[in-house]
This record gives structure tokens, C-alpha cells and sequence, in this order.
């Protein structure tokens, strides 16, 4: 049996034996989506309130300090089991979904949420789980559990840059390097900015991510930088790599009706918005959308100067 096919059966034995992830995971079947659509890509909107207590997380380090770690294995509910991935990590159920099958993915060990060490564990599960998107929110745009290590996994198919990137490349994409063996693209598509690294050999995907990682880290003065990170495997890896300038928009902090309790992560980035609470996803916009990205995303000078020193990094283009 493949990791796919025990990550698929430990699934349905918690559906199984979990009364909460088997109702959420039901409630998923009734939620409701709106689409807007922009210049070559879409933007699905779903209206998800189980998500409430994540998009409204406190993940200061105050706030952080005073709970319980709700990923350490003392402090889960008797009833969420794990199952192990290479004496690493541990894949959990995640009780409050966004997919069908939704999975938090700890380090066996309580360490803190980076991923300069952690990135090979990303592709190790990405090319695992072909069946699954293997994502990772950094602590300061959009992680939950900024105090312990994890990524997230869900069904492949549910996010519109899935089927849409082969578009955006060919509207938007500047490619930084070009061989059989590996490419790297830049993206600027008006909402999100975004680096695509595209290879079957997982060296050649570490080696072109170390640049991205020292660039962005340097920008915040050494602490870990703030990027979102979605991955998959198809025969090749296709990480997309997105580059963030704020943790939460200014609508997430006003009062009244100004009000859009929104806080974008990887799947938000990767065209599906979570939107908790039903007046937000009456009221949100295109307008909105393009705002709140333009907001949280990394400037376009900076995207300029990151361009540029990945193509130095990458060398030549045969």
C-alpha cells in the first residue's frame, strides 16, 4: 500500500470515528461560492463558517503564549488519531475543512513555524500525495499555529490556479530560467505575485528556492520571511511560491461596515477565498479582492528586485 492509499484510508476510519469532522465534512456539501472573474483567471468565494476560529486567529506572541499548542499530541481531542510520515510528521484530520479531505500536517516535535530547514518536507509529501495540494502558511501570513511546525494538504482540483496557471503563465509570466530540466517564472498578474518553480528533481527545486528565501528573509531583517506556498507533483513538481508584504489587510481591522473579516493564506492565493461570516461573503467585491491583494502582496519594485536577483542566482539561460 502506497502513501496515498493509507492517507486515504486513515481518512475515512476518522470520518468514521470523528461525529465532528464527519458533520463538518457534510456541512462542506451545502456551502455556498460566488465567481468573479478577471483578466485570465478566477477568484471562487466560499462561505465557510467553520473557519471562524482560524481567519480570526490571534497569532500575536502574547496571545500564542497563553494557549496550549493545539498540534502537540497532549493537547488534541481523544478522538483525532495520526498517522505517521517518516518518524517526522504526523498527518492529522483537520476538523474544520475547506476540502473534502483536509489534512494538518505537524512535526512530531514542537518547533517553530519555518520553512528554510522544513522546505524538503514539502516536496517529500507533495510527491507522496499525488492526489493532494501540500501547502505551508508562514507564521506571519496566514499560519494559525505560528508556534508549531505543519503544513496543510487537500484534494487536488478544488483551487482555480490548478487549472488555470497554464493561462496565467502565458499572459503574465516573465521566465527567469529555461532548460528541460527546470524552470523558473515570475508572475505579476495584477492581484498576486508569485514565483513557479517546475522540475522533477528535487535538488533543482531546493537549490532555485534558497534564493527566494534569503531574498525575502532579508527584507525582514532576518526573521522568517513572509511567503505562501502552494505544491503539488505530476510527473514533475510545480511550487508556487507566493511573496507577501502584509499579514492582514486594513478591512480586517476596521469596525462597522467597512469591516471584511478576511485573511488571505495559500489557499486564498491559489483563487479560493474563505470567507467566515455571511455578511462578508455578500458584500465582498471584485473591487475588494483586487484591493485586499494589492495590499498583502509584495510590492512591485521589490518584485523587481527579487526578479533580478533570481536571474543572477539561476545564471544564463541555455
Amino acid at each position: 500500500m502506497d502513501d496515498q492509499e493509507r492517507v486515504n484510508d486513515f481518512f475515512i476510519s476518522q470520518v468514521h470515528s470523528w461525529p465532528l469532522l464527519a458533520d463538518n465534512r457534510e456541512k462542506l456539501g451545502s456551502v455556498r461560492l460566488k465567481t468573479f472573474r478577471f483578466d485570465g483567471f478566477t477568484f471562487r468565494v466560499q462561505f465557510n463558517p467553520g473557519r471562524i476560529i482560524s481567519s480570526s486567529a490571534k497569532v500575536d506572541p502574547v496571545s500564542v503564549k497563553q494557549r496550549e499548542c493545539f498540534l502537540c499530541a497532549g493537547n488534541r481531542p481523544p478522538q483525532q488519531k495520526a498517522l505517521g510520515f517518516r518518524d517526522a510528521y504526523e498527518i492529522l484530520c483537520n476538523p474544520f475543512p475547506i476540502f473534502r479531505e483536509h489534512f494538518t500536517i505537524a512535526q512530531t516535535g514542537h518547533t517553530p513555524q519555518v520553512i528554510g530547514t522544513e522546505f524538503g518536507w514539502l516536496l517529500e509529501l507533495s510527491r507522496a500525495l499525488p492526489g493532494l495540494v501540500v501547502f505551508y502558511n508562514g507564521p506571519d501570513c496566514g499560519a494559525s499555529a505560528p508556534d508549531h511546525m505543519h503544513f496543510q494538504a487537500g484534494n487536488r482540483g478544488m483551487l482555480p490556479l490548478e487549472e488555470e496557471f497554464e493561462t496565467i503563465l502565458e499572459r503574465y509570466g516573465n521566465p527567469l530560467a529555461e532548460s528541460p530540466e527546470f524552470t523558473a517564472t515570475a508572475i505579476d498578474d495584477g492581484l498576486r505575485r508569485f514565483i513557479l518553480l517546475e522540475s522533477d528533481a528535487k535538488e533543482q527545486i531546493m537549490d532555485a528556492f534558497t534564493p527566494i528565501y534569503d531574498f525575502m528573509r532579508d527584507l525582514r531583517n532576518g526573521k522568517e520571511p513572509m511567503l505562501n506556498i502552494l505544491a503539488y507533483f505530476r510527473e514533475r513538481w510545480q511550487v508556487f511560491v507566493f511573496l507577501r508584504e502584509k499579514h492582514r489587510p486594513r478591512q480586517f481591522y476596521e469596525t462597522g461596515e467597512k469591516n471584511i473579516l478576511f485573511s488571505p493564506a495559500a489557499v486564498d492565493l491559489g483563487g479560493l477565498l474563505i470567507t467566515p461570516l455571511e455578511k462578508d461573503f455578500r458584500r465582498i467585491t471584485g473591487e475588494d479582492i483586487r484591493d485586499i491583494f494589492t495590499q498583502v502582496s509584495l510590492p512591485e519594485d521589490r518584485f523587481r528586485e527579487l526578479q533580478e536577483h533570481l536571474t543572477a542566482s539561476y545564471g544564463p539561460k541555455p
